[in-house]
């Protein structure tokens, strides 16, 4: 059964967890972030799975985040004008971004992936 990897080729910490999911002999389909970027309805269906708040689906250290001022909008906005904002950009996306069956990862913490990959 492979994994769902979402990633942005050139982010280094979409590397290293690539590299994480190759050696470790994870099946996986690879999506690239901004040429197909995650719907509304996929991001929804993550968020719910994955238990997370979904200000931990955005990326906030990137630049559009910075640009859009999104750090106080993130605490005041109602999840679903959220949810529009994710699905509008790609670069607003943390990633990677790993699902399984029921499983959501959003960021590359090895120990996590340990836990829920293998």
């Amino acid at each position: 059964m492979s994994v769902l990897f979402i990633e942005y080729p050139r982010c280094t910490t979409c590397r290293k967890a690539k590299k994480y999911l190759e050696e470790n002999k994870i099946d996986f389909v690879d999506r690239h972030i901004v040429e197909e970027n995650p719907s509304k309805d996929e991001l929804k269906e993550w968020l719910n799975k994955s238990g997370l708040p979904i200000k931990k689906f955005f990326n906030t250290s990137g630049v559009l985040y910075r640009e859009m001022q999104l750090k106080d909008k993130v605490k005041e906005l109602p999840e679903d004008e959220l949810l529009d904002i994710l699905a509008s950009n790609g670069m607003l996306v943390k990633r990677p971004i790993v699902i399984k069956e029921n499983t959501v990862l959003v960021g590359f913490k090895e120990e996590e992936w340990n836990e829920n990959l293998k």
